[in-house]
């Protein structure tokens, strides 16, 4: 058991630093920083530690095989080199998951399927029958890296992503991954000191994310199995000792807080918190945040406000105007961080963040800023001795990786503005002056256009009557030809054959509580997964 071996968490982009910490925190040995990725050496029970208290891994792989991969053929001698029957029998199930960045190698799914060939023949060869592939619930979960030619072949200890902690009863639109909620709380370095607020709760992951490091709960406490459990050599005296330990937890005096506007979202978050037995520790309300007020208590604000792609909001760059006046002047002497994806957005708020961090919110390059409210003038606020940017921010921001400068932005809402609506990815903004000029000035133009096509259209009606034959077409008698070319002097040039211009203005295109302690949580976890409230 107490054989090391190298592992792998995989984690998204921008949260590798968090990821690291918490696993020299856990006695991690090696850990050392790769993209999307930190590996690290271990044993059995720092494997099972990892995939159970670790609050920023997507998943935990175990490599049991590196090879140079030039060809498919490489691929499959490999992988069968590996002896398949010391890890499974040709009665289990096993499915196979691959990344491939390599120009020989263009699809990922062709690399699975040389794997799994490798597999099953190895078992023909050896036994006459073939084990099966699952790809729903598999007794053995394989997954294949291939970074040009270098190859990891690794056994996937997780199974299920570790993002799905097993609380979420319900969802709403475009939720916050768990994984990343957690991984925004860990970098504000708070774990409880404070109350915490997020004043756009959504269905309430951040809240709960914010309670299981308040408490240092183990966020794998509400999942029902993980895949090495399926393992041979699972050990599972030493995994239930892990489970039913809660000699790290701790108590938490302060309190967190969850507003958000709509009604639904506040009862999907309060049955999330319920289903996670936090309602002791989390109050949720229905509040616009343009209603906030100045908390009684020392606070920090986490929140992860809409930003115009998965979530329609109108009058976004007023949204945003909104929370920086909230923040100036109902948050005075705290700290707050908001998570966003447009430069245009964080402009708006109108305030100086001490800090930048760049991160992944799925395929989005989001910043994650921290705005140190204070009260009065800056120039008074110095005076004092104070700093918005601590020396260690500074370094930070004068070594971290800046995101492109634009990102085409403004370039994509003056088309999205030539549509009369958009899909839920779009947005207008109705009421900022610039916008409103630019609007009328296109409705303009606009209505000059099609006062001419209608002139146009009027004057081909007429020679229709007064010819009796489609105008537009000539008979070119002279050449004796039935048919003529398309008069490009009669008409729209953007129009195709007919008589009716293409009308490009007419339509728009639309695409548009608390946990158990102790003894009781197998018991809980066979149960379900979910607690009784006490409440």
């Amino acid at each position: 058991m107490n054989e090391e071996f190298e592992l792998i968490a995989k984690t998204f982009m921008g949260l590798e630093p968090v990821l690291a910490e918490e696993l020299t925190n856990m006695g991690a040995n090696n850990v050392e920083i790769g993209r999307r990725m930190v590996s690290f050496t271990g044993n059995k029970e720092m494997m099972y530690r990892a995939n159970f208290q670790l609050h920023t891994a997507i998943r935990i792989l175990k490599p049991i095989k590196k090879f140079k991969a030039r060809s498919a053929d490489d691929v499959y001698d490999k992988v069968k080199e590996v002896d398949w029957s010391t890890l499974m029998d040709n009665k289990m199930t096993f499915a196979v998951d691959s990344v491939v960045f390599s120009d020989e190698f263009r699809h990922s799914k062709f690399v699975a399927y040389k794997v799994k060939d490798a597999i099953v023949d190895q078992f023909r060869e050896n036994t006459g029958v073939r084990p099966n592939v699952s790809v729903t619930n598999p007794d053995l979960r394989l997954h294949i890296h291939i970074a040009d030619e270098d190859a990891t072949l690794c056994l996937d200890s997780s199974g299920e992503s570790l993002h799905r902690r097993g609380y979420r009863q319900e969802s709403v639109e475009a939720p916050l991954n768990e994984v990343l909620a957690a991984g925004m709380i860990l970098m504000t370095g708070w774990k409880g000191e404070t109350d915490f607020i997020d004043p756009m709760c959504g269905s309430g992951t951040l809240l709960i994310e914010a309670a299981l490091i308040a408490r240092n709960i183990s966020p794998g406490v509400f999942r029902k199995e993980y895949a090495f459990e399926k393992w041979a050599d699972f050990d599972k005296e030493l995994f239930d000792s892990i489970y039913n330990d809660d000699s790290q937890e701790r108590e938490f005096e302060h309190h967190i807080y969850g507003y958000d506007i709509d009604m639904k979202s506040v009862n999907t978050a309060r049955l999330n918190a319920k289903a996670a037995g936090l309602t002791n520790d989390i109050t949720i309300e229905q509040q616009d945040f343009k209603d906030f007020t100045q908390p009684e208590q020392p606070a920090i604000i986490v929140t992860n406000p809409p930003y115009g792609e998965r979530i329609s909001t109108p009058n976004l760059l007023a949204t945003y105007k909104m929370i920086g006046e909230r923040l100036k002047n109902a948050f005075k002497g705290n700290t707050a961080w908001v998570l966003s994806y447009r430069e245009e957005c964080f402009d708006q708020i109108g305030l100086k963040p001490s800090i930048k961090i760049p991160v992944f919110n799925g395929s989005l390059e989001c910043e994650f800023r921290k705005y140190q409210m204070f009260e009065g003038k800056f120039r008074d606020f110095r005076k004092e001795g104070n700093e918005i940017k601590t020396e260690e921010e500074k370094a930070a921001m004068a070594e971290k990786r800046r995101f492109k400068e634009h990102r085409e932005f403004k370039k994509r809402i003056d088309e999205e503005a030539e549509l009369d609506s958009g899909d839920i990815r779009s947005f207008t903004f109705k009421h900022h002056p610039a916008y409103e000029i630019a609007q009328q000035r296109r409705e303009r133009i606009e209505r000059e256009r099609e006062r001419e096509r209608q002139a146009r259209d009027r004057e081909r009606e007429r020679s229709r009557d007064s010819r009796g034959r489609r105008s537009g077409w000539d008979d070119d008698r002279r050449d004796g030809k039935r048919g003529g070319g398309f008069r490009r002097g009669d008409g729209d040039s953007r129009r195709g054959g007919g008589d009716r211009p293409f009308r490009g203005g007419d339509k728009s295109f639309r695409g548009g509580g608390r946990p158990f302690k102790g003894k009781g949580k197998r018991d809980f976890r066979d149960r379900g997964g979910r607690y009784d409230d006490e409440d």
